[in-house]
Parts: structure tokens; sequence; C-alpha cells
């Protein structure tokens, strides 16, 4: 992900006739590079530790507990990971082989995998929403005021926007 971010940051700056990033510039970019590096295996390691989760790996059983039916194509997971096929379906194999999901073909379209999340893996689940929520408190909303959080809520979708129009996932 930050492979794109950067591409598509690379494009505007070669757009804007810069050579450069310099000074304020320089430091706003180098603070949420920074994020962008640190985050993921912070919120991996108590979920690791705890669970043998990966962040993916529980964004794969949120996603699922919240879907109608614990159900999802592979594909909509993908979509809502902004990940390869490829990639979802080998974390989907993982939470199989611990019996927290199942997949199958799905019954109106052969072509698609439908992936259900198993009652030990919504319990799994359960269990580590807590960890996970700890995590993001610690890690990330506790050092903000309440204005700060909105704010940066304004800029992740500003800056989701310019990476990819589309709307990403979204709490239901």
């Amino acid at each position: 992900m930050l492979s794109q971010i950067t591409a598509k940051l690379c494009g505007m700056v070669e757009s804007s006739g810069r050579e450069a990033l310099e000074g304020d510039d320089l430091e706003t970019w180098a603070a949420l590079a920074t994020v962008l590096e640190w985050l993921p295996p912070a919120l991996d390691a108590p979920l690791m530790r705890d669970f043998g989760l990966t962040h993916f790996e529980y964004g794969v059983l949120y996603a699922l507990a919240a879907a109608p039916g614990r159900r999802l194509r592979i594909g909509t997971l993908a979509d809502y990971a902004n990940s390869s096929l490829s990639r979802v379906s080998r974390a989907v194999s993982r939470l199989q082989e611990r019996g927290w999901a199942d997949r199958a073909r799905d019954p109106d379209d052969g072509r698609s995998m439908l992936v259900t999340l198993t009652d030990e893996g919504d319990a799994v689940y359960r269990r580590a929403t807590p960890v996970h929520v700890q995590s993001v408190d610690s890690l990330v909303l506790d050092a903000l005021t309440a204005a700060q959080r909105r704010q940066l809520r304004d800029i992740a979708q500003r800056i989701a926007r310019a990476v990819r129009p589309d709307d990403g996932w979204r709490p239901s």
C-alpha cells in the first residue's frame, strides 16, 4: 500500500514541477511515511501475541463478522482490503487451517468463492476485538484530541480519495 501511495504522490510532485520535497512539505511527508511504516507492525504485535493473527487477518475476520450471514465473496474481501485476491486467499487459507473460516463455491456464481466465518472464528474475533481496540486507542486515538481525531479522519479520507477515487471500506 505504501508503494501505491508513494507512486501517486510522486506523480503529484512530478506534475507540480518540483524536483524535491523540502521544508514543511518534507517534514509532513516524513511524518506520514513513518506512521505508514511503523503502525502496521505495532497493530500486529498484540494480535500475534494473543491470537496468532496479523492485523490483516483480523480485518478479514471483522469483515466476515459484519457481513450478512457472516459470509462474503473473496473478491469483496479483496476490495475491502485494497488487496490482491492471492493475498486474501492466503489469509483465508490460514484462517481455514485454524477452523476459523470456510470457503466454498458461490452457488449463484460458480466462478466466485464464498468465505464464511465459522462459530469458532466468530469467537476468536470477539476475543480479539478488545485487544485490537486497545491498540487503536493507545497507538492512535488517545494521542489526539477530539478535534484532531476529526481532522485526521478528514485528512485520511482526502488522501484515500487521491489514491483511489472510489469509496474504500467504510464502517457500517
